[in-house]
């Protein structure tokens, strides 16, 4: 058995070249002694090979004057068949001994082909050294005297006597040599190798990651590998650079491309065919898959084989033709390519490798291969380079279309391009990537939309809130889009976010939808469209989503009341930017999100109930009042820089709201009572409110995280906490003008980080009530009128500001004079892994 080393060394070996393909420069090498059979039966050989287009290899083609026998083994090496034509006097030179030696080595390393011709000698004669051949290697014996030498020849010939072998015998030379043509080119076929990359860029490190699931080099298990990604990502290419690398190692080797195109219309049998042809080399004649796998199965158990089943989209393709471990031989390996992950969940035995995006640099070098023919931009290219690599975002597919478009291109016709891609994508990219979109469910292809025009960059959980006010079954199908690699989900912040290019085509098909009349479009992002439809009050029943983000400096949308009236089906409307010269008269209800900014009105529609409304928000808007606020599914609202706000009212009607944020609203007076009772209330901030004066007397907020009040110096009364708040992590009172903190504030039992710097109205703080706050880690102190705090700036414990609780700063503590800061202080101090004082 070749050792794990020598699989490796061998199959790496290939990637030294700028394409696995160039490694063997020759197709056939010739073995034979020349004063045999050079002028006849050598010459007609070659010939007839030529003739069939392979690269033969015979020492009239090495150049005269170099040292002929390394040439020659390096012709060996590069070449894919070795035909060693063993004739009565091949034995007496050793010349050709030698090379039989090689060849051998290379049969054993790099798995090299091997035909032995027996030309006017029997397998026999060869194998025995008998006859006029023994009588020939008997005569070099003598004068070499070299005995090692010698049974390493004789080892040889007896090896290759057993191999598979054509012997002349008493037929005709020309159907003999057909008959060697007709055999090389079925293994030529056979052992072709498939077209990688014109620049194979990026290729090697991933393939060598890929190797690293593969086990190469141990026969003694089965390994099945899933290699997904995103259209376009180089899947097919990775793969088909493993096979060029490694098929050589197995008994048997398939690349079944494009199953999913393959497999529609009654094509599985096909594949299932095609599947034994090229690894057994036997036609199945049925029409019935369940006998298929039944013969893939028995015939292949025992076989080590190789099989790389590309651009996999259903379950039953890999049913069909791989459906376990056990249908292939020991040492036998298994890659799937698909763009859908959720696939190789098929069996536990898969081992997933997801292919990314390129590096910046290599993207460079793709691109500029393409586009230049060098591995750098010329020097007046270099910035437009730049905005095709920030355009492709490290897309193979995309780098090398927009190259080879760009290529002898003038500065002029480059702009013209890009200029063009920024409204319509190129279509070869376009027409790769929209296979996964088209594949999915209706409704996954009105979540995938949404996402490309609106949502990309937002919390997952908003998204997820919405589509199932939509109906649109979210929590499956966002992650069918994230198994499509049509989407990813942050795992930090939980945001959803996809590749430039997959919103550039999901945008593009919705563009296509009406490509001269944005109101007949399901969803509006682009400003010069947006103004269009709103100004000319072109909206119609299909508009289902508008996002309205203006270039800096562009003028006021003048858009008539009535100018929502026909968008009966609005589900999305976010201002991001843009001033209104009218509000409307008129909104549907329909809305799951209205985020307007500047909303130009004190009040909204009177049509408008928005009982399906999700996401409210009004920055900086004219908004004045909210008593008509009974949004019963509202999750969200947001009333930042509203100057005209002056009360929160009752939202008792809202139980679902999580997040209030009223921010900056300088007219802010009274936040109602009922504000304190939202079960369900995860965030509350009425940060920078300057004339708040109001806020509920007592909070029973069992969900909230985060209570924000800084920099309200208005406030005076901090509410009581009416039940034990145990999800209160952070709570910020810097710069308010509360008087006390209530000793019900040990109520909030999970509270890690509490800021009262710049109170200069806190008498006294509840030191009592805040040492039982086991979890607090972070205290903001500061102003001086707080007793405890004097005392701990006269010590200079605050030297240590911003530190965490080291073994210097507890020793600190502990030496100061038991008089002055009590056992029970210094307990809670050490506790503190951060004090700040502003």
């Amino acid at each position: 058995m070749t050792s794990s080393m020598d699989l490796q060394g061998a199959s790496l070996s290939l990637s030294s070249s700028s394409s696995s393909i160039c490694s063997w420069t020759h197709d056939v090498f010739l073995s034979f002694r020349g004063e045999d059979v050079r002028q006849k039966f050598i010459s007609h050989l070659y010939h007839a090979l030529h003739h069939r287009g392979i690269n033969t290899c015979i020492d009239k083609n090495l150049e005269r004057g170099e040292e002929i026998s390394p040439e020659i083994f390096k012709a060996i090496e590069r070449s894919m068949i070795s035909i060693i034509v063993l004739s009565k006097n091949y034995s007496e030179s050793r010349w050709c001994l030698d090379e039989l030696l090689k060849i051998l080595e290379c049969k054993e390393n790099v798995k090299q082909i091997v035909l032995p011709l027996f030309y006017d000698v029997s397998p026999s004669e060869v194998r025995h050294q008998k006859g006029n051949f023994g009588e020939a290697f008997a005569k070099l014996g003598c004068k070499i005297k070299d005995e090692v030498k010698v049974t390493k020849w004789k080892a040889a010939l007896q090896k290759v006597a057993n191999f598979f072998r054509f012997t002349l015998g008493d037929r005709n030379e020309s159907e003999f040599i057909e008959e060697i043509s007709k055999w090389v080119d079925s293994i030529m076929v056979n052992r072709t190798f498939l077209n990688v990359a014109k620049y194979p860029v990026g290729i090697e490190s991933r393939v060598r990651d890929i190797y690293q699931h593969l086990s190469i080099g141990r026969n003694d298990i089965i390994c099945m590998v899933g290699i997904f990604g995103t259209g376009g990502i180089g899947k097919t290419t990775i793969s088909k650079e493993i096979y060029n690398r490694i098929s050589y190692q197995f008994e048997g080797s398939c690349f079944l491309k494009n199953i999913r195109e393959t497999s529609k219309a009654g094509g599985l049998i096909q594949l299932q065919k095609t599947l034994l042809y090229e690894i057994l080399g036997i036609s199945l004649d049925c029409h019935d898959i369940d006998r298929g796998i039944n013969v893939i199965r028995h015939r292949l158990c025992s076989k080590r084989v190789l099989l790389i089943l590309d651009d996999v989209n259903e379950l039953v393709q890999l049913e069909t033709l791989a459906g376990a471990l056990d249908w292939f031989g020991s040492g036998s390996r298994i890659i799937i390519t698909t763009r859908d992950q959720h696939l190789l969940n098929f069996s536990k035995a898969v081992s997933k490798y997801e292919l990314k995006i390129l590096a910046k640099d290599e993207a460079l070098k793709l691109f500029s291969l393409h586009a230049f023919e060098k591995d750098e931009p010329l020097d007046n290219y270099v910035e437009l380079s730049k905005q095709v690599l920030q355009y492709a975002q490290g897309l193979p597919l995309a780098l090398t279309v927009i190259g080879s478009t760009l290529k002898d291109r003038s500065i002029h016709q480059w702009k013209s391009v890009l200029n063009k891609y920024k409204q319509i994508p190129d279509v070869n990219i376009q027409s790769v990537l929209r296979v996964s979109y088209d594949g999915l469910e209706d409704n996954e292809k009105d979540m995938f939309l949404d996402i490309a025009c609106f949502f990309k960059g937002e919390p997952l959980a908003d998204i997820i809130k919405i589509f199932d006010n939509c109906g649109f079954s979210s929590d499956y199908g966002i992650w069918r889009l994230v198994d499509k690699c049509l989407i990813t989900v942050d795992e930090w912040n939980k945001s959803v976010w996809m590749h430039d290019l997959l919103q550039y085509m999901g945008r593009e098909i919705v563009r296509l939808q009406s490509p001269k009349e944005p109101g007949e479009r399901s969803r509006l992002w682009f400003h010069e469209d947006v103004r269009h439809v709103l100004e000319e009050s072109m909206g119609t029943n299909k508009i289902e989503g508008i996002i309205v983000e203006m270039p800096k400096g562009e003028e006021m949308i003048i858009s008539s009341p009535e100018a929502f009236v026909q968008m009966k089906r609005l589900r999305v409307f976010i201002n991001r930017n843009a001033s209104f010269s009218n509000g409307p008269n008129y909104l549907s209800n329909e809305l799951r999100v209205l985020d307007w900014f500047e909303y130009p009105l004190q009040s909204l529609p009177p049509n408008f109930h928005g009982n399906k409304l999700i996401i409210f928000k009004m920055r900086g808007s004219f908004i004045k009042e909210l008593s008509f606020i009974k949004f019963k599914n509202v999750t969200t609202m947001g009333f930042n820089d509203c100057n005209l706000l002056t009360k929160v009212p009752d939202l008792s009607s809202m139980p679902n709201l999580k997040e209030l944020i009223v921010e900056k609203c300088t007219s802010l007076v009274e936040v109602h009572d009922s504000v304190g009772s939202l079960d369900n209330l995860l965030k509350l901030s009425f940060r920078e409110c300057s004339n708040l004066q109001i806020f509920p007397r007592r909070l029973k907020l069992r969900s909230l995280r985060d209570l924000n009040l800084c920099d309200c110096p208005n406030l005076r009364e901090f509410p009581e906490i009416g039940c034990e708040m145990k999800y209160l992590h952070s709570l910020h009172l810097l710069r308010t003008a509360v008087e006390e903190l209530p000793i019900s504030i040990r109520n909030l039992t999970g509270l890690d980080v509490l800021f009262i710097n710049g109170c200069k109205n806190l008498v006294r703080p509840p030191t009592n009530s805040i040492l039982v706050l086991q979890n607090l880690r972070t205290l903001g102190i500061g102003g001086p009128t707080v007793e405890d705090q004097i005392l701990l700036r006269e010590e200079k414990l605050l030297e240590f500001v911003g530190i965490a609780a080291s073994d210097e700063f507890k020793q600190c503590i502990t030496s100061v004079e038991s008089s002055k800061l009590s056992p029970n202080r210094i307990e809670f101090l050490s506790k503190i892994k951060f004090i700040y004082q502003v």
